[in-house]
């Protein structure tokens, strides 16, 4: 009689443990898409920026214009070639902070910024220099310096001349100025 007992307590307590045992086998896990398994050190969203100390933002300048010189690819994300976005997508992403891939995406991250006169170092810049049939910000960069308030430099990658920096106020870029946002 005590051996049924006991096979019994045994029977409940495996039947009790299975679930934590199946749920902690990766062969039962279900299986998530490339988009939800990339990790950050931050947690960030558009509504949420990040908080960022003043020497991170330097740091991220400097990642940022490790990439001068490097010349234009669509799509491209490293050292051979880099569009708009993916410089800033890489700049981040080597900070540890992950934040949209495309233009577009981008500028609906962070916090926005409504006046020039409020722009700071990091704060990221969008534009829409294709006036084709939909105006929708189409590139991107990051304020890098403010030398004065006709000298706000951002470094962005020019599609003729690749990663460069540039003074905000000019005729170009504010004919095709769209907004601005802060990230953190």
């Amino acid at each position: 009689m005590k051996t049924t007992t006991t096979s019994i307590y045994i029977k409940l307590l495996f039947l009790g443990l299975l679930p934590f045992v199946l749920d902690s086998c990766a062969l039962f896990r279900r299986k998530e898409s490339s988009e939800t398994t990339t990790t950050t050190k931050r947690p960030t969203s558009p509504s949420r920026p990040m908080v960022i100390s003043s020497r991170e933002v330097r740091k991220l300048i400097d990642v940022s214009r490790q990439y001068l010189g490097v010349p234009y690819r669509t799509g491209g994300i490293d050292s051979k070639g880099m569009d708009c976005s993916g410089l800033l997508f890489a700049t981040f992403k080597e900070m540890g902070v992950n934040i949209p891939r495309r233009a577009v995406q981008q500028s609906g991250y962070g916090k926005e910024v409504k006046d020039l006169d409020q722009l700071r170092p990091g704060d990221l810049v969008f534009f829409v220099t294709d006036k084709g049939n939909v105006a929708e910000v189409n590139h991107s960069g990051m304020i890098t310096e403010i030398r004065g308030p006709k000298e706000i430099y951002f470094i962005h990658a020019s599609s003729s001349k690749g990663v460069r920096e540039d003074n905000l106020i000019s005729t170009y870029w504010m004919g095709c100025y769209a907004t601005a946002r802060r990230p953190f």
